[in-house]
């Protein structure tokens, strides 16, 4: 009897992260969200059902307790607009921690949305996180 293997595409953290920023213009790094991920992988299937991010906003704190904000504001917000803090000298530097780890949209919504615009094949994907 033929045994049939389930064909899974591999993607670095960091080359998703690159297709990301290349694709949007918005910082952007998957590792650090959700309170930063340890070593290990994600599963995503392509085109899914996601539950978009309700939140239009969030606190503007880096490093805050909410994080995810829905698609449409992560592509609405200005990239070079920093979050509201009081770090005189150190805008460029809190903006993208701030987009890297609080102000970000959820993966699969992502995936689809690149899957729509024909970036990204419809299959199954194993996003390596690593650092």
């Amino acid at each position: 009897m033929p045994v049939f293997f389930h064909q899974m595409k591999v993607i670095d953290c960091y080359d998703w992260d690159e297709l990301v920023v290349q694709t949007y213009g918005r910082p952007y790094c998957l590792q650090q969200q959700n309170g930063c991920m340890e070593r290990g992988s994600i599963e995503i299937s392509v085109p899914c059902e996601p539950e978009d991010f309700e939140n239009d906003t969030i606190p503007e704190v880096v490093n805050g307790d909410e994080m995810g904000v829905s698609f449409n504001a992560w592509l609405e917000r200005d990239p070079k607009q920093p979050p509201k803090m009081p770090q005189p000298n150190l805008e460029d530097f809190y903006t993208e921690i701030f987009w890297h780890r609080n102000f970000y949209p959820n993966l699969e919504t992502l995936a689809n949305d690149l899957n729509r615009r024909g970036i990204l094949p419809a299959g199954d994907y194993l996003i390596k996180i690593d650092w």
